[in-house]
């Protein structure tokens, strides 16, 4: 990890900070004509996890963690349980900014890690066709497709729309105690 770079479980005084990084990445994310769909599911992440991120990590099981640079948020990450052995992971992002920096990698080998001391052995994700970039990140960290889908529902999972996404999982090696 890059010795200016600090992950750490998320504190309230970042909230705004996480909504504003959240809004701005998913408003730039929306293909032309899928403005309000985009519109929608940010509105529904607020009001379900984004908007209230310690009751519902809490309630997932999970946690969420939060890449800073000077004390200004460039990343974050979750993850909630999905079953006894799965950990997804949920909303991360790095600010447009500070891309191309190793951020993203850093969160996802942090969430591997707390995926394996949360006693879980897979971790499983989604992205959409729209987030080119991961679909590059996940496969090079050693996340293995399982399996396509066309989103048609929104929720705070996706913005549904007919947008394809892509389910991969990784299994994660056990924490050292």
């Amino acid at each position: 990890m890059s010795s200016d770079l600090s992950i750490q479980p998320f504190h309230a005084n970042y909230t705004g900070d996480v909504i504003s990084l959240f809004t701005e990445i998913n408003s730039a994310l929306a293909p032309a004509g899928k403005e309000q769909a985009f519109e929608n599911y940010i509105q529904i992440s607020l009001d379900e996890d984004i908007g209230r991120i310690e009751e519902y990590y809490s309630e997932k099981q999970g946690g969420f963690w939060i890449a800073l640079k000077d004390e200004k948020l460039v990343g974050m990450c979750g993850l909630e349980a999905v079953s006894n052995t799965n950990m997804e992971l949920r909303q991360m992002y790095v600010a447009p900014s500070h891309r191309r920096q190793g951020i993203a990698q850093n969160l996802l080998s942090h969430a591997e890690v707390q995926c394996a001391k949360l006693g879980k052995t897979v971790l499983e994700l989604s992205t959409s066709e729209i987030q080119e970039a991961a679909l590059q990140l996940y496969p090079n960290a050693g996340f293995v497709l399982q399996r396509e889908e066309v989103a048609t529902e929104a929720s705070n999972k996706t913005i549904g729309g007919g947008i394809n996404r892509f389910y991969f999982e990784k299994q994660v090696e056990e924490a050292q105690q």
